[in-house]
């Protein structure tokens, strides 16, 4: 009788055990289910960049699978959209990377250009400039006229006049002062002692035209009396760029007065040209360290020192690049037009290191991939049989 009960409990055990697995197995299932229904997706990320989301399931140019961000992952980071851009290193890393970093400040900024230039007469310059006033002068002989088409075609004259003298680079001023004064330059034709001055041309590339001037001074030296400076200004500025060279001429007028300069003569001309305001006074500017700017062409990247071994990367927009004395020396800057304040402090040396070690942590696409929370240009999952 035992050994029957014994029989029988032997075979109702495994149907018990297989029960109670298939019981516990729909209670994980279901428990799976429900969880897996809780949790909601709020949008896909780039697997290689963080920074490139999508709202849709997407791949990226790889053909990789973009990874879906769960609501309370990013509710776990609520501070991540904060510091996309912060690069964190150990106080071993910043020193044998040997980061330096200066602090941003306001400086009285200039740039430098040298070309070469040649003296030259301008007959046809001078001759425009006799064309205005012969003009002038017949319009009041004529004054009391009362025939008005002779009047037409004076003021028709005086603006064709006006129109070569422009094309020759002459400001309005300049113009109304020959319209004025009615005396043409003597210095265009020759250089003697009622007018000691001469006459150099050169020409300036189109990088550099935002420098210059009407009435900047410049100085020049010529082979023939080394170690002598000339002091001049510029007078006029061409109004059309030479698509070949990319450059256009500009006209200075130059001081000659013991009649030492002679017409073909080539010179080497400098010029310091200060950022002023339209009266001409020099600005105080601030000024970013050339060495801080990384150029991805797209976007002009800083990196913050924001102190602890964190370093910040900040999209800026500058000027172009000048020069400033400091301690007696010349350094290079540019002026900044937005994105820094006074005193941020800048890295300028190892900045390289900072930015390729963000870009392997994934946190700069702001400055490679556009904008923190840009989105890739996607494609679809491809239909997976």
């Amino acid at each position: 009788m035992k050994k029957y009960k014994i029989n029988k409990f032997s075979m109702a055990a495994p149907v018990i055990f297989v029960v109670l697995g298939m019981f516990l197995f729909s209670i994980q299932t279901v428990d799976a289910k429900d969880g897996k229904k809780s949790r909601k997706i709020l949008y896909y990320r780039n697997p290689m960049n963080p920074a490139i989301t999508s709202d849709v399931p997407a791949k990226d140019h790889m053909g990789m699978d973009y990874i879906p961000v769960y609501e309370e992952e990013a509710s776990s980071k609520p501070a991540e959209s904060n510091v996309q851009n912060i690069v964190k290193l150990s106080e071993r890393d910043i020193f044998l990377a040997g980061v330096s970093v200066e602090p941003v400040t306001f400086k009285y900024l200039f740039k430098e250009i040298r070309t070469v230039g040649r003296i030259a007469y301008d007959p046809e310059l001078y001759k425009a400039e006799e064309e205005l006033i012969q003009a002038v002068n017949a319009k009041q002989d004529l004054e009391k006229s009362q025939i008005s088409e002779v009047k037409a075609r004076i003021e028709a004259l005086i603006e064709a006049a006006r129109f070569k003298l422009r094309l020759s680079g002459l400001s309005e001023d300049q113009i109304n002062e020959v319209s004025v004064q009615k005396k043409a330059d003597r210095s265009l034709i020759i250089s003697d002692k009622e007018s000691p001055y001469v006459w150099v041309y050169a020409d300036v590339y189109e990088y550099e035209l935002s420098w210059i001037k009407v009435n900047l001074p410049i100085k020049i030296v010529s082979q023939s009396f080394p170690g002598e400076e000339f002091k001049g200004k510029v007078e006029a500025i061409d109004p059309v760029l030479d698509p070949m060279t990319r450059s256009v001429r500009i006209r200075a007028k130059i001081e000659n007065p013991e009649l030492k300069l002679k017409p073909q003569m080539y010179v080497d001309i400098f010029i310091e040209s200060y950022l002023t305001d339209s009266n001409g006074k020099h600005l105080f500017v601030l000024a970013l360290p050339i060495d801080a700017l990384l150029d991805t062409g797209m976007r002009k990247i800083v990196y913050l020192d924001l102190g602890g071994g964190s370093y910040l990367g900040k999209e800026v927009e500058v000027g172009p690049e000048a020069v400033a004395f400091i301690d007696g020396k010349k350094q290079r800057f540019y002026p900044v037009v937005s994105g820094l304040k006074e005193n941020d402090k800048v890295v300028t040396r190892a900045n390289f290191l900072i930015d390729s070690q963000s870009q392997i942590s994934g946190v700069a696409a702001a400055a490679y991939g556009g904008a923190l929370g840009s989105k890739e240009e996607t494609r679809p999952p491809e239909h997976q049989h």
